[in-house]
């Protein structure tokens, strides 16, 4: 009787022992489905996405810090530089001086960067309720992405509507004030067909003319195939 009893012990003991293994290999399965998905959704964002989210949550741990120390009556950009070294300060410094505010007219992309810049200044400072609000409607749309479709989440106010308006007017004012007459030379080619043309010529020209200067003469001598 004592040898049948202890063979159902055992028997129990097994099952209890496949029934933790089977427990443990459903965890498992479960872990790793999980961290499939995790890392399919980190493959499908935009490769600076990680830096954008920092510096994100670094505006806004820095909008509530200078917050509370506006409450407590302190002056936060002094407080914040109690933290920096004096060779951290140094450094900072130094690169502040080496930076150009104006470095011209190099290309086009560099003259869009410069009125990206000059707009993005000119804006009015950050509404953190504002900001708070959209980024809980949005979820992780508001991050954007390479399968993001922003189109229909976000309605532009009336008052931000105005004042695009408002800068294009200001940005067709200033252009009706910048006119300069040059001075037309009767030897040269006519190549346009008004003024506008001719700076647009002009500056294909000076950035492209050594490249398709072939081109062009084999087209004036009829030459080209």
């Amino acid at each position: 009787m004592e040898t049948e009893k202890t063979a159902a012990q055992k028997l129990a003991e097994r099952k209890e022992r496949l029934r933790n293994l089977h427990k443990l290999r459903q965890e498992a399965r479960t872990h790793n489905h999980q961290e499939v998905v995790a890392e399919d959704a980190r493959k499908k964002l935009p490769n600076n996405w990680e830096a954008r989210k920092r510096q994100a949550d670094w505006i806004v741990a820095d909008e509530k810090a200078r917050e509370e120390a506006k409450a407590k009556g302190l002056d936060y950009d002094r407080l914040k530089l109690l933290d920096v070294s004096a060779i951290d300060a140094e450094k900072i410094e130094k690169k502040k001086k080496k930076q150009n505010p104006d470095l011209g007219f190099s290309t086009f992309e560099a003259q869009t960067a410069r009125q990206y810049n000059r707009l993005v200044k000119n804006m009015p400072a950050r509404d953190m309720s504002k900001y708070e609000k959209q980024k809980e409607e949005l979820g992780e749309a508001f991050y954007g992405g390479p399968n993001t479709i922003i189109h229909g989440l976000v309605k532009d106010t009336p008052a931000a509507i105005n004042n695009m308006v408002k800068d294009l007017e200001q940005q067709i004012d200033r252009r009706k004030k910048y006119s300069r007459r040059r001075i037309y030379n009767d030897d040269a080619d006519v190549d346009f067909i008004n003024e506008r043309n001719s700076k647009f010529n002009k500056k294909l020209e000076r950035f492209y003319g050594e490249h398709t200067a072939e081109i062009k003469q084999n087209l004036e001598r009829g030459t080209a195939i």
